[in-house]
This record gives C-alpha cells, structure tokens and sequence, in this order.
C-alpha cells in the first residue's frame, strides 16, 4: 500500500514538469509559425528566385561579360532557391525565436542573470548579422574581384548555383562567428574562468590564433583571410572592454553575513 505523503510530493512535481512541456510546446509552435508566415512573406515577394539573384549578385558582378551561373543537377533551380527562401525566413524570424526562448528561461533566473543573459543574447544576435552583412557588402565584392583578376582569358567562369551556395553559408557562418569573439570573451571572464588581466597578456597569441582560423575557413586568398582575422583582433579588444563592463553591472547582490 502506497503513502498517501509519498503520492501528494509526487503529485506536486508532476504538475509543474508538465505545466513546462505544455508551455514549450506552444512556444515552439509560435516559433515555428512566425518562420512558416516569413517564408510566406518572402515567397510572395521578393520571391525565391529573386533571393537567389540578389545573393548571386556580388559574383555575378564580378564575373567576365555574358557569364553566369549555371545548374549541374535537374533539381538545382527548384531546391537552392527554396533552400535560400528557407534560410532568409528562418532569420527573419530570428528576432521572435530568440524572444520566445528568452520568455521560457526567463522566470528561472535571477535578477542578476537576467541583466547577464538578455544582454548577450541581443548582442551576440546584433554582432552575427553584422558579421554576415560584412560579409556580403565588402568581402565578397573584394574577393570575387580578387580572384577574377588572376583568370586566364582562355578560362570562361561558369560557377555551379549549389557549389556557390554552400561556399556562401560557410562564409556567412565564418564571419558570423567571428563577430561573436567579444560576446566569448565576456562569457569566460564573467564566469571567472579566465581574469582580465589573463586576456590582456593573451593578446599577442590571440593575433596569431586569428590569422590561423582566418586561413583555414577562408578561400586560399589574403584579401578574405585579412578580411576575417583583423575584425577579429579589433572585436577581441572590444569584447576585453565589454567584459569589464559586464563585470560591475551584473554582480549577484551582496546579501551580507
């Protein structure tokens, strides 16, 4: 025979587990709707082609006249269109995901962590899209220039659509990551895993750690390696700036003896 005790302790956990599943559940519902109703969007205008052409239009620029991208595969111009339509809504909807995560974390912290966490996560988001329009606007203009000027003239640029589409994300991940320097910084030096002071010093190898990852995620040119490691130098010192920052204004209260 069971205690009567025993069932009402786990009658009031159960409550409360299931209470947070229902709330998740909706919230990755309206996650998920606000992506389908952006897809929407985009599908109605600009449309996925036209998302295509404006991501294709920085090589297309810089391509030899009467060259253009072409389709090695069938299904080419029907999926990467609707890869891109996908991706774009699925960051245009970033704003509403990132709220609706904040909303169901939120009431299980501390004030303190709140002042911690809302910030980082605003700012890490600010600083990807910033890195990815950095990215699209200067980087690759200059490294499509780049490359184009040592082609031979015998040699017509006929760039695959999906080939040029996975180098396109890997980049934008690459430069969006890289922006995300500062908001790692912040995190180590908050959560006491390394001082201040500890960054400063490391300054020297960081430079070096920098142009090390710049060459392995970038094509094999300087114009895109320099383009990644020297925002990454320059953020590193923001993020050493930012971090001491954080550190006085989201301090846990001093509760006393």
């Amino acid at each position: 025979m069971s205690d009567p005790s025993q069932d009402d302790e786990l009658a009031g956990t159960e409550q409360p587990f299931v209470q947070h599943l229902v709330e998740l559940r909706d919230r990755l519902v309206k996650i998920i709707v606000a992506i389908g109703v952006a897809g929407l969007l985009l599908a109605a205008f600009p449309g996925p082609g036209e998302l295509y052409d404006l991501l294709a239009a920085p090589l297309v620029s810089n391509l030899p006249k009467g060259a253009t991208l072409i389709a090695t595969s069938v299904i080419s111009p029907f999926m990467v269109p609707i890869k891109i339509l996908m991706m774009t809504a699925f960051l245009l909807a970033l704003p509403v995901v990132l709220y609706q995560l904040w909303a169901f974390v939120a009431p299980g912290l501390y004030t303190h962590e709140k002042k911690l966490v809302l910030p980082l996560v605003v700012s890490s988001t600010v600083l990807f899209f910033i890195g990815v329009a950095f990215c699209y606007f200067f980087v690759f203009g200059q490294v499509f220039k780049f490359i184009q000027s040592f082609a031979p003239k015998s040699i017509t640029a006929a760039p695959d659509i999906e080939a040029y589409l996975d180098f396109v994300l890997t980049m934008f991940l690459a430069f969006g990551l890289a922006f995300e320097v500062p908001i790692v910084v912040v995190v180590l030096a908050r959560m006491g895993l390394v001082s201040i002071e500890k960054l400063k010093e490391f300054r020297g190898y960081f430079v070096v750690l920098a142009f090390v990852i710049a060459a392995i995620v970038t094509p094999p040119d300087v114009v895109s390696q320099l383009a990644l490691a020297l925002p990454m130098c320059l953020l590193y010192e923001v993020g050493i700036w930012a971090a001491q920052v954080f550190i006085r204004h989201t301090q846990a209260p001093d509760t006393g003896s």
